[in-house]
């Protein structure tokens, strides 16, 4: 003889039951087939009943809740009440007893998909391994191991800053004085002149004609003297070797400098 068995899916509770129940047969969830859903809900109890499974109170409480929406959808509405003074009943053509088990129902819905994400979330972070954090100061040098905050507190800082702020308040104001600007061509007459007096092949660095010049702007107008000069053949500049300093050579080949006054406005 074959010995036929059974078995049945486990639900969390019989709000779960309904769940599946529903989705099952493909409806919408505000649409319930109460009457076929009552039937299917109890086949499933008497099936665990033949199993002898426990049936906890709460499965029983959903069945007598299904039972009486069932009862009240097939009932007659009651009829209007007019004959008391100043009163008068009526019954809620509006009123769905399914309404409340519906509601129940959507937000269990809502609560079990949020434990569904939370339940892969968890599976996504058990394939992560991570590292703890290691103590790494014995690899390190000895005075990179100092904390030089250790053992202050915000009211320390605080105080820190305020002394700061104090002598920033104390301190005298410095008067920068702005030298007068300078032409390229006035510079030009000043290079050909330090140029001419080391003679015929005289050589002078770069880096001398910026010994006394500590401005911004006047060590751009001395650069384009010399670029100037190069381009009148007045000069021959070179490098010894790759980022050295720059060696300008005085050719002498003209008396008048090669330039006259209108030719250098700037």
């Amino acid at each position: 003889m074959t010995v036929v068995t059974y078995k049945l899916e486990t639900f969390e509770g019989p709000l779960d039951l309904l769940l599946h129940l529903i989705d099952k047969a493909e409806i919408h969830i505000q649409d319930i087939p109460i009457s076929d859903i009552t039937d299917q809900y109890m086949a499933y109890l008497h099936s665990m009943q033949e199993l002898e499974l426990d049936i906890t109170s709460e499965f029983l409480v959903m069945a007598a809740t299904l039972l009486s929406i069932k009862s009240k959808l097939l009932l007659p509405k009651p009829p209007v009440i007019e004959d008391f003074e100043d009163y008068a009943y009526m019954e809620d053509e509006d009123y769905d007893p399914r309404a409340e088990l519906i509601a129940r129902l959507i937000e269990y819905r809502k609560y079990k998909g949020i434990a569904r994400h939370l339940h892969e979330r968890e599976w996504e972070r058990s394939l992560i391994f991570s590292k703890e954090p290691e103590d790494l100061r014995p690899y390190m040098p000895v005075e990179a191991q100092s904390n030089p905050v250790e053992g202050l507190h915000t009211s320390d800082l605080i105080a820190a800053f305020q002394k700061a702020l104090r002598k920033a308040e104390k301190r005298t104001t410095v008067t920068r004085i702005q030298r007068d600007e300078i032409s390229v061509k006035d510079r030009i007459r000043d290079v050909i002149g330090a140029l001419e007096s080391m003679g015929p092949g005289g050589r002078l660095l770069f880096s001398k004609l910026l010994d006394n010049q500590i401005y911004r702007h006047e060590i751009v107008v001395t650069f384009l003297a010399v670029l100037e000069l190069m381009k009148m053949k007045q000069i021959v500049c070179y490098q010894e070797r790759m980022f050295e300093d720059i060696v300008m050579e005085w050719r002498g080949e003209t008396k008048n400098h090669g330039f006259s006054e209108t030719e250098i406005d700037y």
